[in-house]
């Protein structure tokens, strides 16, 4: 049975604790064991964490300690998976550039605020992850990303919709969903969960599920690596 570790905090309006335990859900029947903590000490026991399958951050506008983090992401480069959505997991930790390195991104925006009516563009990629699922639209925030340009993009929206001062820039695709490896540990993000509700739209909900799923198969990955 693979092990997964979600942790929930932060800024409340991100509903962290519903969408942990939505999370913890999908795991449960996708036959994890689930430990769900409320308190960034989850991440204190570094040696516990790279026994783990899967990390999941639920945990809006914090700060942490640079010793968690880095326990966090020693796990991560030793093959446990990293995933999560929205605010929860690129917009974590503002001050920590380790985590924002790690998870491949980092909010900047959200030009029009909640709300907006957009669509998500499914793309061509290397990964497989998303194929089936197609286009769609979402009213939600739209998140503009500072990105990493070594990720894998999935998915991506079209800036601007609503106008404000990047609008004279013109036209720019925003990646929406990405994955990216970090050491051996495969990395997971999708944009999208400003609420509950946002996770519950149907392509949403699976693409979360898929994207869970395939970052806990990091260790297994890393394995085949070393011993084909």
């Amino acid at each position: 049975m693979k092990k997964a570790l979600i942790v929930w905090g932060g800024w409340p309006g991100h509903q962290p604790g519903e969408i942990a335990a939505l999370f913890r859900d999908l795991l449960t029947d996708a036959e994890f064991e689930v430990e769900v903590s409320d308190t960034l000490e989850a991440f204190a026991d570094g040696e516990k964490l790279k026994t783990l399958d899967l990390i999941v951050p639920v945990w809006s506008m914090g700060e942490a300690d640079p010793a968690l983090i880095r326990n966090v992401s020693a796990a991560v480069q030793n093959g446990t998976g990293l995933a999560g959505c929205h605010g929860g997991m690129c917009d974590a930790f503002r001050t920590d550039v380790e985590w924002q390195f790690m998870t491949g991104g980092q909010w900047v925006a959200h030009p029009g605020d909640n709300g907006v009516d957009y669509e998500v563009k499914l793309i061509p990629s290397s990964n497989p992850l998303l194929d089936g699922i197609g286009d769609f639209r979402v009213r939600s925030e739209q998140y503009y990303m500072h990105v990493d340009p070594a990720v894998n993009v999935l998915a991506i929206t079209r800036f601007p919709v609503a106008l404000g001062p990047h609008s004279p820039n013109g036209a720019v695709d925003m990646p929406v969903v990405w994955t990216k490896w970090w050491g051996a540990g495969r990395v997971f993000y999708c944009s999208l969960g400003h609420e509950k509700g946002i996770l519950e739209i149907p392509q949403v909900n699976e693409i979360m599920r898929r994207g869970l799923l395939w970052a806990s198969d990091g260790r297994a990955e890393a394995a085949r690596r070393i011993d084909p």
